[in-house]
């Protein structure tokens, strides 16, 4: 059962959709095909700029920071192979080589090559030694294997993209700005991209004998100043609750779809809701972020540090905005969305588009950057190629431009945009933040994922078998589950009461407390407040290395056995938290029903 919606605000649905205009978002876009918004750069700023004085003649309140963000901003790279010079990028935080460059042998690592190509950047196993070498490997040069060739020994390494073109990216496990606890996790090779082309050649070269080659690079590095803004529509009946939306302004080159499209669609969302900002029943806030590519999303995890405690408390959901309405994406598939939210979004998706869409758990990137604060998030990328479309085109994976191959290249210009695409996917967007906004109850079953949670303590219960203790989460989770379908029995009612009604506070309150708990225990090893090493996080991380016992012997069997005693400490704490939480939920609920028996639970 889904969480009840109420149909009297279906006519306030129908006026945002039907004041969405194509006008302020191609304006946009144009304007941004001349700017090459590099984070701490002057086009960086006048995009920036162009956004607030829009913001401004629409009469949006709205505030400009100007935080100091650590960049890595790549100048210049290269390859030098027996006197030929090779075209080559460098990801973000790559180490710069010095004017001398880094000479050293080339050694392939085959074996790292279908791990090195996943969007994800698993490590990559290395059973060849690369010590004192330069590695070349197949892939995206991602944190992982990047972090993984160092530990190795390797003195540079070399990643060979998919295609004829080279894609930026980012190399740093670090998100956000560094500190006392990962600021050595930087990386300390120089790294570079090649196309496939370059990198085939370089491999049959191997095939004759030893080679040596010289890398080149030269990254912009330190603390700068960039904007970041954020734009406040207040609500009327409950303006302390707000939903963040929000995206990145910087980009690479000029980054049409990845992500003007983005920073169009946040533009014209306050515009419309603006307008219609007394039809809000809570508040809106729609951030345009600095730092992302530059800065492994810096400037959304500076508004997480900055404004931590205010998210903690308030913050009813994040919504991620990154290359929607791009060309040929007219399908919705591989959405982030998180399990309590799902069913909201399939329902939103289908209503607004007629399409059924599918979607999948958040992955550790884009911005974001609140899973430590614990809010229950949807979306990131939204619409898509056909999967028919992507195999006729011969096309790789990439993680943005709707599946266009420009993603990350100069070639993401003005033709990746859609603007058909983007009205299709701007309806799909007002009409989530409407229903969140002035829907009584927040639309997240904390059911659904308590059953995600139970099959995932099976799969690892099944692993470890004797040498681990699952029970007191297994315990905890009973009595969660139980207290929840106590808990959902009042949505019915509740969902026809006003959004400032007690009894609909007190059940909202008990869902963000919920999420505030199991987000944090889902998506987080560091804990509240904390960052994340922008590496792929399992379900139940904390539980996820009784994967590894069944292979564990000696020393490192003990080491697990102790880390999954003291996970499922965590894991049940946040239960029976969740579980006291649901409770004083139902009992001011109850209170509030005069007349009502309390209900027992079975």
């Amino acid at each position: 059962m889904t969480i009840p919606y109420r149909a009297a605000r279906a006519s306030v649905e129908q006026t945002l959709l039907g004041e969405l205009s194509p006008d302020v978002p191609s304006a946009l876009i144009q304007r941004f095909t001349t700017l090459v918004r590099e984070s701490g750069s002057e086009d960086e700023r006048i995009g920036m700029q162009y956004v607030a004085d829009q913001l401004s003649a629409f009469g949006v309140p709205h505030t400009v920071h100007t935080p100091e963000l650590f960049l890595s901003v790549p100048v210049k790279s290269s390859l030098t192979v027996q006197g030929q010079q090779i075209r080559a990028k460098s990801p973000a935080f790559s180490a710069s080589t010095g004017p001398g460059g880094l000479t050293g042998e080339l050694v392939y690592v085959p074996s790292a090559s279908s791990a090195a190509l996943d969007l994800l950047d698993v490590a990559p196993t290395v059973t060849m030694d690369v010590r004192g070498k330069i590695v070349l490997v197949e892939g995206y040069g991602g944190p992982p294997p990047v972090r993984t060739f160092e530990q190795q020994g390797a003195i540079g390494q070399i990643y060979i993209n998919p295609g004829v073109d080279i894609h930026w990216g980012i190399c740093t496990t670090i998100w956000g700005a560094p500190d006392l606890d990962n600021y050595h996790r930087q990386p300390t090779t120089p790294v570079i991209s090649i196309n496939r082309p370059s990198g085939d050649a370089l491999i049959a070269r191997l095939k004759q004998g030893p080679l040596t080659v010289t890398l080149h690079t030269e990254m912009n590095e330190g603390w700068m100043q960039c904007p970041v803004i954020v734009a406040d529509i207040p609500g009327t009946d409950e303006p302390d609750r707000f939903v963040l939306v929000h995206g990145h302004l910087d980009s690479w080159d000029v980054g049409i779809g990845d992500n003007a499209v983005g920073n169009a669609t946040l533009l014209e969302l306050a515009r419309v809701l603006n307008n219609n900002r007394d039809k809000l029943a809570r508040s809106v806030r729609i951030a345009w972020w600095s730092g992302h590519s530059t800065g492994r999303y810096g400037g959304s995890t500076w508004f997480a540090d900055t404004f931590g405690l205010e998210l903690a408390r308030n913050c009813i959901a994040q919504i991620n905005i990154d290359s929607p309405g791009c060309r040929w994406a007219t399908e919705y598939y591989d959405i982030s969305w998180m399990t309590e939210t799902e069913d909201f979004c399939k329902t939103a998706i289908m209503d607004v588009t007629g399409q059924h869409a599918e979607g999948e758990r958040p992955h550790q990137a884009g911005d974001y950057s609140f899973n430590n604060v614990g809010i229950s998030s949807f979306f990131m990328l939204l619409s898509t190629m056909p999967r028919d479309m992507l195999k006729e085109k011969n096309y790789y994976p990439v993680g943005g431009c709707g599946a266009n191959i420009a993603w990350h290249t100069e070639n993401d210009t003005l033709e990746i945009a859609d603007i058909n695409n983007l009205m299709r996917d701007l309806r799909v967007y007002i009409a989530t933040i409407q229903r969140v906004v002035n829907n009584p109850l927040h639309p997240f079953d904390f059911r659904k994922l308590a059953s995600e949670f139970r099959a995932t303590l099976d799969d690892y219960s099944l692993a470890a078998g004797s040498d681990a203790n699952f029970e007191p989460a297994y315990d905890a989770l009973g009595k969660l589950q139980d207290a929840l379908h106590v808990f959902y029995g009042y949505s019915q009612t509740l969902a026809e009461k006003s959004v400032s009604d007690p009894a609909v506070r007190a059940f909202n309150d008990a869902l963000l407390e919920l999420g505030r708990e199991l987000v944090l225990i889902h998506y987080t090893r560091q804990g509240r407040f904390r960052t994340e090493p922008a590496v792929k996080v399992p379900p139940l991380p904390d539980l996820a290395p009784a994967t590894q016992l069944p292979t564990a012997s000696g020393h490192m069997k003990n080491v697990i056995k102790t880390h999954l005693v003291r996970g499922v400490n965590r894991v049940a704490w946040a239960f029976e938290t969740s579980t006291n939480a649901v409770d004083r939920a139902l009992a001011a609920i109850e209170s509030q029903s005069s007349g009502q028996k309390r209900h027992k639970r079975w």
